[in-house]
């Protein structure tokens, strides 16, 4: 009998079927019966959210989690919210968007070379994952950059969370991940030897705590997004 290889489209058709995580199914539907007042005549997504993105991405972002009434909402990554508006505009910017907003599954964006994922796929409350999910929903993104390895040369971690999460999946991968471990920065970078060289590079998140006090600027990421493009061979 022939071996039927696992590709990326059948891991995200797993995933969104995946009901590991209790507190987070709970929350998820809820949030989807409930609603937000300015989406009541919306349908919500309310389950686990897949990777966006081609399956021969040379760039992958990492997140946290889906939003509440972003991702959980639409079912696409940093699809609906404002978090997303700062992120597609950027990807827009540096030439990995096809266009600089993100409404809804079939707003007709496209990434170049570029797939967007997190370590944690359904929306938690609070946007706290716990440890335990963390470390359960991994198991996914695992799978998802071993997949992805052929490919891969670069990924940028939005947040401390996501760096924590993926260091620890790159070293069980084969990816030789420095003792101490690297510490989560803006702009830091970590080339890890392994299947193929990967680059790391660390970048403040997206959310609004960030982007709205200016912790994070427009420029800053760029800035990383323009380094992590011609690390991964997308271009100057």
């Amino acid at each position: 009998m022939a071996c039927v290889v696992r590709t990326l489209a059948d891991l995200d058709r797993e995933l969104i079927d995946c009901r590991a995580c209790p507190r987070l199914v709970e929350w998820r539907e809820h949030v989807a019966v409930t609603k937000r007042a300015a989406f009541a005549d919306e349908t919500y997504w309310g389950r686990p959210v897949p990777g966006f993105g081609p399956a021969d991405a040379r760039l992958v972002i990492v997140g946290l989690a889906p939003a509440a009434h972003g991702a959980n909402r639409t079912g696409r990554m940093f699809t609906g919210d404002r978090s997303g508006d700062v992120l597609y505009q950027a990807l827009y910017d540096v030439g990995l968007a096809s266009q600089p907003t993100a409404s809804h599954v079939g707003d007709g964006l496209e990434l170049y070379g570029t797939r967007i994922t997190s370590p944690v796929h359904c929306a938690p409350p609070a946007n706290k994952p716990t440890p335990a999910e963390r470390d359960t929903c991994g198991g996914w993104l695992a799978d998802e950059l071993d997949l992805l390895a052929p490919t891969m040369r670069a990924i940028v971690v939005l947040g401390g969370f996501g760096w924590q999460a993926l260091l620890p999946i790159l070293a069980r991968a084969g990816w030789q991940v420095p003792r101490p471990r690297p510490v989560f920065g803006h702009a830091a970078h970590v080339e890890l030897a392994g299947p193929a060289p990967l680059h790391l590079v660390g970048c403040y998140h997206v959310s609004q705590q960030n982007t709205f006090t200016g912790r994070l600027t427009p420029e800053m990421l760029r800035g990383v997004l323009e380094q992590a493009k011609t690390l991964a061979g997308l271009g100057g």
